[in-house]
């Protein structure tokens, strides 16, 4: 039964304000409705709820000019948890993180304040998880750029960005380019398509390794030229299609060499020929798992749970040992999968599933494309293709180090290392440290008492991300964190000046000043008040990360304030206030990766799964790679559901 699609679900230590207009499960939603309305006296029920609204929610969501379009009058009815569930789990965010109702109007006290919340999420989230952690679905989804560069490259051996020419995939899902809502096939791509293949066989065809990995039979002395293709057919396509091949799979291709041999082309070119065929074929392109016809869920083939854990981890092809497993049939079996996990993080191929995650994760794939610093304000950055290649990889191998060390994942709010080198610590204020090898290398290492760095919040490709070209802005910075870090992105009001375009004394004011003025729009004023606590915190901090002490000839302020009075100073008090919701935090990553490890959106029974997997690393200091051990063990990684009742009978 599909379900309703959401960046994430509203659960105990958790918060969320992103939502799609696809409606619950009716079957769910009954459950919650009955579960409503059949409350014990005394309890807390439906009613209790509508009279809590009612008093703190009403001045603001009423009549025609309901604030964020929220009307009361959607949620009046009992029938409304079924029909207006998306609502009900917003407004439960909002009073859950003391942004409802607003600063300076009347406010529930802590025990309301905490009985609408627990009622809240009791009623959604007993119908989504009444049946327990259950699989999604599996859609059949095209091989993106990126993993037709590393599946070429790995079935080939060939190292060229062969994916270059391709058409560029769009974000989906929980906001990567892995996911199967997004990767279509277009003319476009069928025409590229066909173009990668001619030029990926005749590369091979010429490259003495690659030829070896294709040509792994050769007529000889009691060898027919038909016997030999057969024999790298038999080889070739298994890898190619990455499960076992039928015989009569591979008949076209038999047949394509021989239509070849006919015309008198040696048995080489023959050979890469039919082979050529096999890089456009549907079984290469897409990712195509066997159905579940049955009336129950069922163990996930083993040769498609191999590609869901080579793509995962590797953005590629299983290799020769995932191949073994699955034809063993132990791969399914969880002590070889951790094996398996653990194998595949010290890979180096993992390093391309930390840059393509963390990348799209902490939109810092922008910088150098949507997002360029001024080169006129920041000549020193602009001029230095060493500076920001170092900048943009930071992160990205901050990340694979938390996961290479099996670090805490709270590390990446605030941590005691940094990956550096000589540019790095130059562009910060650091002092350079003495090493052996190249000073230009990257590489973890400790940092020094009071350095202002520590985490993904004082990197320069976050901080400039989350900046505009010629100055910071505190609004995008508390957006991004928001967002990115807290899984709870507030959305733009309609119709709004940009900061610069609403006051003409930009040069006279700092930023502060100027943004304290734009909030005093009532229009603006409800967001603001979300957002730009978290930003001023990190003022400091000018548009490519450099520490600075003032703005515009005056003092930073950098005190911030967020929705329900908590108060900081600065960028390491508000790291510490984020390692106090670091729940919060874990399971939005958590429900990030998940997304990214399905390649898909995920649904409402998917929110049990993220659930499950928080509890495992809080059970276990929050581990890195406890975190994609869980996932891949998780009933929606390795689970296939059944066919809905109708499909069955088709």
């Amino acid at each position: 039964m599909p379900g309703i699609k959401i960046n994430s679900f509203i659960a105990p230590s958790a918060v969320m304000s992103s939502f799609t207009t696809r409606r619950l499960p009716p079957l769910i939603l009954l459950a919650a409705c009955s579960l409503a309305s059949a409350a014990p006296q005394g309890e807390y029920a439906f009613d209790d709820a509508q009279a809590f609204v009612g008093t703190y929610c009403k001045s603001c969501h009423s009549g025609k000019s309901a604030v964020g379009g929220f009307n009361l009058e959607r949620v009046a009815s009992a029938a409304s948890l079924r029909t207006e569930a998306q609502k009900w789990i917003r407004a439960n965010a909002r009073v859950r993180n003391g942004e409802m109702p607003p600063k300076g109007s009347p406010a529930p006290s802590l025990d309301e304040r905490e009985r609408f919340n627990a009622w809240a999420e009791n009623v959604l989230r007993a119908g989504a998880c009444a049946t327990g952690i259950t699989p999604g679905p599996a859609p059949i989804r095209r091989l993106n750029r990126d993993e037709y560069t590393a599946t070429i490259r790995d079935l080939l051996d060939i190292h060229l960005d062969i994916g270059q020419a391709l058409p560029a995939d769009g974000a989906g899902g929980e906001g990567f380019d892995n996911a199967a809502e997004t990767l279509f096939l277009s003319p476009l791509h069928s025409e590229k398509y066909m173009e990668a293949a001619k030029f990926a066989m005749e590369f091979a065809a010429r490259n003495s390794e690659s030829r070896a990995r294709v040509l792994v039979r050769k007529p000889g002395p009691g060898v027919l030229a038909d016997q030999a293709a057969r024999e790298i057919f038999e080889n070739f396509l298994p890898r190619a299609f990455r499960r076992p091949v039928r015989t009569e799979e591979a008949a076209p291709y038999l047949s394509l060499f021989r239509a070849a041999q006919e015309e008198g082309q040696p048995f080489e070119e023959s050979v890469f020929f039919a082979l050529r065929a096999a890089l456009v074929s549907p079984l290469f392109l897409f990712r195509v798992e066997p159905q579940n016809r049955g009336a129950e869920a069922r163990p996930l083939d083993p040769y498609a749970l191999a590609s869901r854990l080579s793509y995962f981890i590797w953005g590629s092809m299983p290799d020769q040992i995932l191949f073994d497993l699955a034809a063993a049939g132990k791969i399914q079996e969880p002590t070889v999968l951790k094996e398996q996990v653990r194998r595949m993080i010290r890979d180096g191929r993992s390093l391309g599933f930390a840059q393509r995650f963390t990348e799209q994760w902490l939109l810092t794939r922008e910088l150098g494309t949507e997002k360029i610093p001024d080169a006129k304000l920041f000549p020193s950055y602009a001029a230095d293709e060493e500076l920001r290649s170092d900048i943009r990889f930071e992160p990205i191998l901050f990340f694979r180090e938390i996961l290479l060390r099996d670090l805490p994942l709270w590390n990446l709010l605030a941590s005691k290392h940094i990956v550096g080198n000589r540019k790095l610590a130059e562009h910060y204020g650091l002092k350079p440290r003495a090493r052996q090898g190249d000073p230009r290398q990257l590489r973890w290492e400790d940092l020094p008492e009071g350095s202002r760095r520590g985490g993904l919040l004082g990197m320069a490709a976050v901080l400039a991300v989350s900046s505009y070209p010629h100055r910071t802005s505190p609004v995008l910075r508390g957006a991004w964190i928001l967002d990115s870090i807290l899984g709870t992105p507030p959305p733009p009001p309609p119709n709004v000046a940009p900061l610069d375009e609403a006051h003409g004394d930009a040069t006279t004011k700092t930023v502060r000043e100027r943004l304290t003025q734009h909030g005093k729009n009532p229009v603006c004023a409800s967001c603001h008040s979300r957002i730009d606590g978290l930003g001023f915190a990190l003022e400091n901090y000018d548009a490519i990360g450099r520490w600075r002490d003032e703005d515009a000839g005056k003092p930073v302020d950098a005190s911030g304030e967020l929705a329900d009075g908590t108060k900081f100073e600065g960028p390491e008090q508000m790291k510490a206030m984020l390692l106090e919701k670091k729940d919060l935090f874990i399971r939005n990553l958590t429900a990030k990766m998940l997304g990214y490890a399905l390649g898909r959106r995920l649904t409402l029974k998917d929110s049990c799964a993220v659930d499950d997997i928080a509890a495992q690393l809080r059970e276990n200091n929050y581990s890195a790679q406890t975190m994609i051990e869980a996932i891949v063990l998780s009933a929606p990684f390795r689970v296939q559901g059944a066919m809905p009742p109708q499909a069955q009978t088709e």
